[in-house]
């Protein structure tokens, strides 16, 4: 009687799937499952010799049917040999069955759990597997591409996106159809594997990279012919129509433009899945298309071979799979090592824009709305998971790269020595590209985001650019603000109005504005030093009383001349008028301007709030509205977007205290903003080293040729904000 170590059998949970079908191997490869799910790729010896093992044979008794089944005479030495080349792929039982790790292939799914197992896999899919046949499937396409017509060249998504972006809970229906496609296109894999007669396995989710992912186990698949495997690759992108075509059918229902959204969500989905870089349907696709199973297996020994001298090197693909998969290896590896160098590059970026957008939405998950917390939450998911990706895809490629190179050069120190001074040379110019120097700032909404300008963030380069706008009010007597270029290349700030002679600004470059008047209000950001952040905020409570006239000045200013640097100037003053004014003519400026700036950011915004109260305000008023101002200390590393919208909330927050009180008779509201940033010249060379990027843009009340007068029980009249009009 054969003993268990010299009669082999199969670890348990073992299935032998077969041979592949439209093999891209010149030796067909066969395939077997382990009981953790693992695929593994045998050669027809190997895999013959699997199915022999029955736990009563030795390596003597299997060498007959051995030979007969693989045509060739094998002996029991060659069984022997045959086992030790099997044990280790933890096929047969032993203790290696065990202790054998499942692969973790480059750019895999991560931290996966089942949702359903393989029995309700089966059971769920029987009814959409009828969803496949051809008297379905055809008109299903057809109104696809009917509803694409539609959405894209007919009706638009501007509206769409408008509705979506104004009601948060149209914005997180759109997101929930996207989150409940992407699981409706995975069950089209199972149905489509279920339809061509194969068995599949379980569907649950995970992590992609840090993004989560749902996933479907259809290996079975492998026992189908390539185009039963390629109904199964296309069967969730079928999905995705399917969900398009009623996604279309409920906007006929609504009409809710937002729904639209929902299309264009399953478009982009449906071509994010088609790229053939990472593991996506289009990645399987062309598997299945050339034969071979796993391509990014391949990169390594194809880019070997594309050396001169491996071009003698033998490759087990036949010519066209061969041919195949190194068009794909010269497309995939410069794309993806772009990927991680713009990544790389863009980190700084990402952070502070997650960062300062995160601070927004935290502070909106604290409202008692509970649509506006979850359209916050899925912003701040947006804004959170690239910069963990970048993290994460950095960190994952350092360590399989250094831990495949020391391995590698273990018995070559000189090889080693030489590797290792490579990647100290480029942790160096991460270190270098990460180190603080006045890129850590928001993305702008004006900035581009061309593969020129994030070069040239990465290398610490930019080119400026010059502006020299006009800001001239409607009315003809209201003060009017230009900055120009002087006759000598410095910048010259002119103020003019009411006959007032231009006064020109020689100092700094810029002529620093005079402190301000009683009862105004002023936020000066002067940034000067190369890399600095400089934030001036400054917010005023005005009373004006026994008919005094309102003239009070509401101005921020933010003047830049360094490299790297952010600068930022808020001003918001709140003027009450209680009782009658004869004269009401204040004023609300806001002036951004750079010199001499590289890679700069200068942003001014200014609020004015003037209210007409019918009665003083009490001291608990005068508390809440200081309590409603205090919000705008913490604005530092918020982007003008952000800025503008903590603003917006104050602004809110005191009229509503006004107004709840009782007070409010009458309100006149101004608003200013400007921002001046350092870019590309318009005549598309770079600028003088000495450029003067300038920009300028106020709104400023208009006020009446002659004094307004009201009578008791009336309120002044409000005046409009002017247009702002600039003149590079």
């Amino acid at each position: 009687m054969t003993s268990a170590l010299v009669a082999p059998s199969r670890a348990p949970g073992v299935e032998l799937l077969g041979p592949m079908p439209g093999s891209g191997y010149r030796r067909p490869q066969a395939l077997a499952r382990r009981r953790d799910g693992q695929t593994v790729q045998l050669t027809p010896v190997l895999y013959a010799l699997l199915e022999l093992l029955d736990g009563r044979r030795g390596p003597e008794e299997l060498a007959a049917p051995l030979s007969e089944a693989i045509g060739k005479t094998a002996s029991s030495e060659d069984v022997a040999h045959l086992l030790e080349r099997l044990r280790p792929l933890g096929l047969l039982e032993g203790p290696e069955a065990d202790s054998v790790r499942k692969a973790q292939p480059l750019l895999g799914l991560r931290l996966r759990f089942v949702i359903t197992d393989p029995a309700l896999t089966r059971r769920i899919t029987a009814p959409f597997a009828k969803l496949f046949a051809a008297y379905l499937v055809v008109p299903a396409l057809v109104a696809f591409l009917a509803v694409c017509w539609f959405v894209l060249a007919e009706k638009g998504l501007a509206s769409a996106t408008r509705q979506a972006f104004f009601e948060p809970e149209l914005l997180l229906g759109v997101f929930l159809v996207t989150v409940f496609s992407a699981g409706f296109h995975e069950l089209g894999h199972a149905a489509a594997c279920r339809y061509g007669g194969a068995t599949p396995g379980a569907m649950g989710a995970g992590l992609y990279l840090v993004w989560p992912a749902f996933y479907t186990d259809v290996d079975d698949s492998y026992r189908l012919s390539r185009w039963g495997r390629l109904r199964v690759d296309l069967g969730g992108l079928y999905f995705n129509v399917l969900v398009a075509d009623a996604v279309f059918l409920a906007w006929l229902a609504t009409r809710e433009d937002a729904l639209l959204l929902g299309v264009a969500t399953q478009l982009l989905q449906m071509l994010r899945q088609l790229g053939p870089f990472v593991r996506a349907d289009g990645y399987h696709l062309l598997a299945d298309i050339t034969g071979v199973p796993d391509l990014f297996h391949h990169l390594g020994p194809t880019l070997r071979r594309l050396l001169p001298w491996h071009w003698s090197e033998p490759s087990p693909l036949r010519r066209g799979a061969r041919w195949t998969v190194t068009a794909w290896t010269l497309v995939v590896v410069p794309l993806l090592a772009a990927m991680v160098l713009t990544g790389v590059l863009l980190f700084p970026r990402l952070v502070a824009t997650a960062w300062a957008g995160g601070r927004v939405q935290v502070a909106r998950l604290t409202t008692w709305d509970p649509v506006t917390a979850g359209a916050a939450a899925v912003k701040l998911l947006a804004l959170v998971l690239p910069v963990a990706a970048v993290a994460f895809m950095t960190v994952r490629l350092v360590r399989q790269v250094a831990g495949r190179v020391w391995a590698t050069t273990a018995d070559r120190p000189r090889t080693r020595a030489a590797v290792v001074l490579a990647a100290l040379v480029a942790l160096l110019l991460v270190v270098g590209m990460w180190w603080p120097n006045g890129q850590y700032r928001a993305v702008q909404a004006d900035e581009r985001g061309a593969l020129a300008s994030v070069a040239a963030q990465g290398s610490g380069s930019a080119r400026p650019q010059v502006l020299a706008p006009a800001l001239i009010p409607r009315e003809p007597d209201a003060p009017t603000l230009l900055l120009l270029p002087g006759p000598d290349g410095a910048q010259a700030l002119l103020a003019t109005g009411s006959g007032a002679e231009p006064v020109a600004a020689t100092a700094f470059p810029f002529r620093v504005p005079d402190p301000p008047g009683p009862g105004d209000n002023q936020a000066l950001a002067l940034g000067t030093q190369d890399g600095a952040t400089v934030y001036d905020v400054a917010y005023a409570l005005v009373t004006v009383t026994d008919g005094s006239a309102v003239t009070n000045a509401n101005t921020a200013y933010a003047l830049a001349s360094c490299t790297s640097c952010t600068t930022v100037a808020v001003a918001f003053q709140v003027v009450l008028v209680v009782g009658q004014a004869d004269v009401v003519a204040p004023l609300n400026a806001a002036v951004a301007a750079n010199a001499d700036c590289l890679r700069c950011t200068t942003t001014a915004m200014a609020m004015q709030l003037v209210v007409s109260l019918n009665a003083l305000p009490s001291q608990q008023v005068y508390d809440e509205l200081a309590t409603a101002l205090g919000a705008l200390d913490d604005l530092e590393g918020l982007d003008a977007e952000e800025l503008w919208h903590v603003v917006q909330q104050v602004q809110t927050q005191v009229l509503n205290t006004l107004v709840d009180a009782g007070l409010v008779e009458g309100i006149t509201t101004a608003t200013a903003t400007a921002s001046a940033t350092a870019a590309p010249s318009p005549g598309g060379t770079d600028a003088p080293a000495s450029p003067t990027p300038t920009s300028v843009t106020t709104d400023l009340p208009t006020p009446e040729p002659t004094p307004t007068s009201s009578s008791a029980g009336e309120s002044p009249t409000p005046t409009p904000s002017s247009t702002p009009s600039s003149t590079p």
